[in-house]
């Protein structure tokens, strides 16, 4: 039997692209989404489990499972406050991950964030950086943490300081050579697909993965 997966995030820009690819592609011959209200969108190898976030210990089932994907993370904009998104980017991801690894899941795979740092000024970048210092405590086989540089994708809801970003990057990216390649923007399909490729590697121990790597690992042919 081919190996089963777990997705968490869905809904969102990157999540909603790897959604797609876990039910194209063989490796996995069951994809189980966590999510907080049904997907319109039904497949052979897709299991919804409709959960509330906050009561995950009640739902210790669904966890049984080889491979993570965590795609999960809010803006402060529709969080409305810190707490709420810290629960959302680190709380979350953390649960999920512990009550994983104790149904025996042996991969953890992680959308972070481009300067994620626990010892950082900004706050977003060391709430990302405690996400990653927290998981790398856990003892998986495998951990993957993604950091992306800004994602480019239809979203679904409108962001005015992300569109206005992508298109200076988009227009600047030439310029962007050598060490500097990790800040060109990047479609989060490109991110999903390196995602799971990333997953098909068999690394071991925790591997970081810049967003001029991720670009390189999803234009390569297979």
């Amino acid at each position: 039997m081919g190996k089963r997966a777990l997705i968490v995030g869905s809904t969102g820009l990157v999540g909603n692209e790897l959604l797609h690819v876990l039910l194209e592609e063989k490796e996995y011959d069951q994809v189980v989404a966590i999510v907080r209200s049904p997907l319109q969108l039904n497949h052979t190898k897709l299991t919804q489990r409709v959960v509330d976030f906050d009561q995950l210990q009640d739902t210790a089932a669904y966890f049984a499972v080889d491979d993570v994907f965590c795609c999960l993370g809010t803006t402060i904009k529709k969080a409305q406050s810190k707490e709420a998104m810290y629960k959302v980017d680190v709380e979350y991801p953390l649960t999920i991950a512990r009550m994983a690894k104790d149904k025996g899941a042996q991969q953890y795979l992680l959308i972070s964030s481009m300067g994620a740092n626990p010892h950082s000024s900004v706050w977003y970048s060391r709430m990302k950086g405690n996400l990653e210092q927290e998981l790398r405590k856990l003892n998986y086989q495998s951990i993957s943490i993604l950091r992306p540089s800004l994602l480019l994708g239809n979203r679904k809801e409108f962001r005015l300081g992300e569109r206005f970003s992508g298109v200076i990057l988009k227009v600047a990216s030439p310029l962007f050579v050598g060490p500097l390649r990790k800040y060109r923007a990047i479609q989060a399909k490109s991110v999903a697909l390196a995602m799971y490729r990333a997953a098909q590697m068999s690394t071991s121990g925790v591997t970081v993965y810049s967003s001029d790597q991720l670009a390189s690992i999803a234009s390569k042919e297979y």
